[in-house]
């Protein structure tokens, strides 16, 4: 970056799967009129074509260049955009990819009893809170405030504890 007089470097640590990124939201705040973006290749800038296609938009709409370094494209040619397109849509094919496989991986080592998913939470109050509950003194949603657990967190131990009792009553 430095060969290429860059002035400022933003870098972000998590995927280009979406553009809810700290460095991507502080790069667009920052640009002005004239400037340069430069990657180093378009899978790190987005890897969603809606996305891709929404930034390059915004890069045209403020007069702000782009360069790919990987897929050498200039942005002011029909083709170019064209390109960007394509590109973009086989960064998101390719993530696609990714996740089936990690998706098999996991399938396969659930069935060799290796991956046993995220370990559940730890809620030291939730049986005296739920039963509260059960009991009518307080609402689900007052128990899901006072355990500081999300709505679905709260749900699926209920479940969990209807299972283990063999009750299938709901809350």
């Amino acid at each position: 970056m430095e060969r290429l007089g860059v002035d400022k470097i933003f870098i972000d640590k998590c995927s280009g799967k979406n553009t809810d990124r700290p460095a991507l939201k502080e790069m667009l705040d920052f640009i002005r009129a004239d400037d340069i973006v430069i990657v180093e290749s378009i899978s790190r800038l987005a890897r969603c074509t809606k996305d891709l296609l929404w930034l390059i938009d915004t890069f045209i709409e403020l007069g702000v260049g782009f360069i790919s370094q990987k897929e050498a494209l200039d942005l002011s040619s029909n083709t170019g955009r064209f390109m960007v397109t394509i590109f973009g849509a086989l960064s998101e094919l390719e993530r696609s990819f990714i996740l089936a496989r990690q998706r098999e991986g996991i399938e396969i080592a659930k069935l060799a009893g290796v991956y046993k998913g995220r370990k559940a939470i730890e809620i030291p109050e939730f049986n005296r809170v739920h039963s509260d509950v059960c009991r009518g003194v307080i609402t689900a949603t007052d128990a899901i405030r006072q355990l500081n657990v999300s709505k679905s967190t709260y749900y699926r131990r209920v479940r969990m504890l209807q299972r283990s009792a063999g009750n299938q009553s709901s809350v």
